[in-house]
């Protein structure tokens, strides 16, 4: 079995991996696309690439738990929309496992809700369908050296389009009548509990991830060196259980952070 390259850290651009190509360890992916058009057109774009291999291929996510038990691949390309086990609710489904591959998912759409659902369940970013031959195997290998595939740029975009919403109340929300002590915890009461276990200056590098700021511009606007700032990171993506930059800026944006100065609590 091929072992997955050394991760670089989960903070931001690597530097290209060194040495010619046919010197690299190569990337071992599993592509899974209920068109068999997509997944041809992909071997074929991937092909040239001499540090990606193509591993296996997958028609529908419920494919994907036995092909990655017997191919382990470092990285599974996911379509999201399939008959059957859709592509989210496989990446639920493979992320929560110990030892998983990255999942990059693959769609139509630049942002929508089922992008955000993906990120929120581990996926180390996406790409559109129309992307690049080069910019797809730069993600793949990115992604297999513990990088995530969203620039601060997109995690930007993303955090803008959830502030442009106005929240829906759940289906199974409480009536209004309900005594508070009796409603459950609101997503922003459990972000906001979850972010308590941060220190200080950790919090404040979250509430910087959440406005999509790059690790120089985060160096910038704290004082501190990006090396610092990859360490403070590290260490909440350890402490939130979380796999990469994305889901912090989710998790900050749940706790409603971004919308206060300097990440400050409400009263």
């Amino acid at each position: 079995m091929t072992s997955t390259p050394p991760p670089t850290g989960p903070t931001g651009p690597s530097e290209p991996p060194s040495g010619p190509p046919s010197e690299r360890t190569p990337v071992r992916l599993l592509v899974v696309d209920d068109d068999p058009l997509v997944r041809a057109g992909l071997a074929l774009m991937l092909g040239g690439a001499e540090d990606v291999e193509i591993v296996g291929e997958g028609a529908d996510g419920a494919e994907v738990p036995e092909l990655v038990d017997r191919l382990a691949p470092d990285v599974v390309l996911m379509d999201i929309r399939m008959p059957g086990v859709d592509g989210l609710t496989a990446t639920e489904r493979l992320r929560a496992r110990p030892g998983a591959p990255e999942v990059v998912v693959l769609t139509t759409f630049h942002a929508d809700e089922q992008v955000l659902r993906a990120l929120r369940a581990g996926a180390a970013g996406f790409l559109l369908k129309d992307t690049p031959p080069a910019e797809i195997v730069t993600a793949v290998r990115r992604v297999a050296a513990g990088d995530p595939v969203l620039s601060p740029a997109v995690t930007r975009q993303l955090m803008s389009q959830l502030a442009r919403r106005t929240p829906a109340p759940a289906p199974d929300a409480p009536a209004p009548e309900t005594p508070a002590a009796e409603r459950p915890p609101s997503r922003r009461a459990l972000a906001r509990e979850r972010l308590a276990a941060l220190a200080e200056r950790e919090r404040e590098v979250a509430v910087c991830v959440g406005q999509g700021r790059s690790n120089a511009e985060i160096a910038g606007t704290l004082y501190m060196s990006v090396p610092t700032v990859k360490t403070h990171v590290s260490r909440i993506l350890a402490k939130l259980g979380l796999n990469n930059r994305v889901q912090i800026a989710l998790l900050v944006h749940d706790a409603g952070l971004l919308d206060l100065p300097d990440g400050e609590d409400a009263d």
